[in-house]
């Protein structure tokens, strides 16, 4: 890992820094597999050229920058949030198009997480001459790409568990009747969670119960208006942990358009070359007691390019996430309503008898949402 120097920031470099990383706020739910990065370039305190990534294929924040200063980057500071690449990938590395167009001075949040390129940009930088300072806003610009960080670093994406629940953590009647717990504005909240996740899972439970569509619908949500401009909403990959492989095959997760997969235990079935034909992969994942192995499972979407899932499912399956240790963020969106003693609960949850054997969580956030409350929780073993 390349070592920078230690060094005082000025209050403009957190504030152009910051600028920045508003910029690459605006691809949250358009760069997949890529980060979402951002990029301000000043000369002589001026403004000269912003720019964002937008799409996977398309140019860097670096570039759209330099191309919006029209050439008078020569002695200009450029601040991305993200070291640029040094690699030819789908476009050319970045670093080089800095030293290009003579820019004297890169200020960047953070370093690649990729233990296989972390540096090398930093380093072609300062053998080309450039000043380069790391760490400005990094916290900031780290919370912009968990998970192409968690990719990257763990080998597996980071996990968001959304929840729904009564005042007394009830997520169902108990005849199963769920529809809905929470309000209009809490469910569109949901559907912006489902846009900026790659994939999205639930269990055959949930899948039995409320045969939900898993994908993201935009109406009424004006910042995603603005940012699809008329594209169709990109589909998250629909994955459905079904061990035995009951997924009934009239499901609407499986008859809409886009990437499906379903994760079983099953050696073999005949429902699938069924499933094949409806253009749905089904790998197996051998667990313990006929289950699926929810740790390989991840590995895979992590191969996959996965970084963010969004695990939308029943008690059971959220309960074994958790247990597992696989859940980063616990999203829970409450009601202000009881549905008695007799409801389902929030997770199942084995082998929790003692006091001692509680599962903590720290608390990151509490807002309202609508008439709800939106709790979003980090497990504290984490």
């Amino acid at each position: 890992m390349i070592k920078s120097r230690v060094i005082k920031n000025s209050a403009s470099d957190f504030q152009l820094m910051a600028r920045a990383i508003q910029l690459a706020q605006r691809g949250l739910y358009t760069t997949h597999p890529n980060p979402r990065v951002g990029c301000v370039i000043t000369l002589q305190g001026e403004v000269i050229g912003e720019g964002w990534h937008m799409r996977a294929g398309e140019p860097h924040a670096e570039i759209h920058a330099l191309n919006a200063a029209g050439g008078k980057s020569v002695g200009a500071t450029a601040y991305v949030t993200l070291e640029p690449c040094s690699h030819f990938g789908r476009t050319p590395p970045c670093a080089d198009a800095l030293i290009k167009a003579g820019v004297s001075r890169v200020v960047m949040a953070m370093q690649d997480p990729n233990p296989r390129v972390a540096g090398e940009g930093i380093a072609r930088l300062k053998a080309a001459g450039v000043e380069v300072d790391v760490g400005v806003l990094q916290a900031q610009a780290t919370a912009l790409n968990p998970g192409f960080i968690a990719r990257l670093t763990r080998g597996r994406p980071f996990v968001r568990c959304k929840l729904a629940m009564s005042l007394d953590g009830r997520t169902a009647m108990a005849s199963g009747e769920s529809k809905w717990i929470t309000s209009l504005a809490a469910r569109q909240d949901v559907q912006r969670l489902r846009a900026r996740s790659d994939a999205v899972m639930t269990g055959i439970g949930t899948m039995l119960a409320d045969d939900p569509q898993l994908d993201v619908r935009p109406e009424g949500i004006d910042e995603l208006h603005v940012v699809l401009a008329g594209e169709t909403p990109r589909a998250p990959m629909r994955v459905i942990v079904d061990s035995t492989l009951r997924t009934p095959m009239a499901s609407r997760a499986l008859s809409l358009p886009g990437k499906k997969l379903i994760a079983t235990a099953v050696e073999y079935s005949e429902i699938l070359d069924t499933l094949r034909q409806k253009h749905v992969n089904v790998c197996r994942f051998a667990g313990t007691g006929k289950r699926v192995n929810l740790p390989l499972l991840l590995e895979y979407l992590a191969a996959l390019e996965i970084n963010e899932l969004l695990v939308e499912a029943g008690p059971v399956l959220s309960g074994a996430m958790l247990q597992a240790g696989l859940i980063d963020e616990l999203i829970i969106y409450m009601a202000p309503h009881l549905m008695g003693d007799q409801a389902q609960g929030l997770m199942t949850l084995p082998g929790l008898e003692k006091m001692s054997q509680r599962i903590s969580f720290k608390t990151k956030e509490i807002r309202a949402v609508g008439d709800d409350w939106r709790i979003t929780l980090q497990p504290a073993a984490s």
